[in-house]
Parts: structure tokens; C-alpha cells; sequence
């Protein structure tokens, strides 16, 4: 396969390679230290790549209110929701070009599923560019412009949301039936 972003092909750069250039990723299993403060942590978002860190971490407190207030706390400590924050806020102290977000509602209790789609939506209105793996096709739905299917490792269907997308329920019915 092929993986370009602004016409440069990127198959084969190592992470550090991609994280340098702006693509920065925040996994399923979050990669924190939890050992670490929230706000060590934070700051290591942004130590590559560079950037002015109190400014960051101010943007980062105020898309994140509940970090700011425990920024002295280890990372272990928090909840699953408050350590995927944390995650989030990391990797936006990288000032990504493009954030991936691998099943950033993985895990997550509902009340927390919520907060982290309001998170995802502010980042969207702010201008943050994502790619989202998501299995929780209703938070994918709210705050995709477009979505691909894959089966077996190949897109399967490919869905303009501005374009007017079928219903949820047509979706999973194509997915499943």
C-alpha cells in the first residue's frame, strides 16, 4: 500500500520519523508514564518536536480543565477517561499536523465516552486534523466529515457525511448484513 500526506509517500518512515513531521498518534493503550505527573507528562509531548511549552500547556489546561487542576497528580492515579485526556493533551503539546486517534472511547466508561466526543468535536471545530479508529460508530458518526469500512484489511465502502449519509442503522445493517 500506499500512505502519502501532501504528496510525500510515508510508507516505511519509522515513528519518530512521522512524530518529527507532525504525525502524531495517541494508541488505544494511551502510552503514558504513570509514574510521571500529568503535567511530566504533558511536556514530553512537546520536547521533539519543540514550541513555546507554557503556551501549550495553557491550550492544553483550557481544552482540559480537569488536567490543569491535577497537573501535579501521577498519572496512575486518574481514571481511564482522565488518563486518555492526558493522551489527547499530549499529543496536541507535538502540534500535530494530524492526530491519529486509535479507539479513543475504548474502555471508557459512558459518562466518559461523552466528554472525550465533546473533546474530539472541539478539537474538530478548532481545526485539528484526525484520523479516527473507532469502533463506537455513533461518536464516529458525530464528528466525522467522511468514514471508510474495512473488512479483512481493505476498504469495503467509503461514506461522504456531508454528502448526506444513510442513517446509523443502514450503516450497521451494510456492515453486518
Amino acid at each position: 500500500g500506499s500512505i502519502r500526506l501532501a504528496r510525500q509517500e510515508l510508507a516505511g518512515w519509522l515513528p519518530h520519523q512521522m512524530f518529527r513531521r507532525g504525525i502524531i498518534q495517541v494508541s488505544q493503550a494511551r502510552d503514558l508514564f504513570p509514574d510521571m505527573s500529568v503535567e511530566e507528562n504533558l511536556r514530553l509531548g512537546a520536547w521533539v518536536r519543540g514550541g513555546p511549552i507554557a503556551r501549550l500547556l495553557d491550550g492544553v489546561y483550557t481544552s482540559f480543565p480537569r488536567l490543569a487542576e491535577r497537573k501535579n497528580q501521577t498519572v496512575r492515579l486518574m481514571s481511564g477517561g482522565e488518563q486518555q485526556m492526558v493522551a489527547i493533551g499530549r499529543a496536541l503539546m507535538g502540534q500535530p499536523r494530524i492526530l491519529l486517534l486509535d479507539e479513543p472511547s475504548g474502555g471508557l466508561a459512558p459518562n466518559f465516552v461523552n466528554e472525550i466526543a465533546a473533546i474530539v468535536a472541539a478539537l474538530k471545530r478548532q481545526g485539528v486534523t484526525m484520523m479516527i479508529v473507532e469502533q463506537n460508530i455513533r461518536l464516529a458518526l458525530s464528528v466525522a466529515d467522511r468514514f471508510l469500512i474495512l473488512r479483512d484489511g481493505r476498504v469495503s465502502q467509503r461514506h461522504d457525511i456531508s454528502g448526506g449519509v444513510a442513517s446509523e442503522e443502514d450503516i450497521v445493517r451494510s456492515i453486518y448484513l
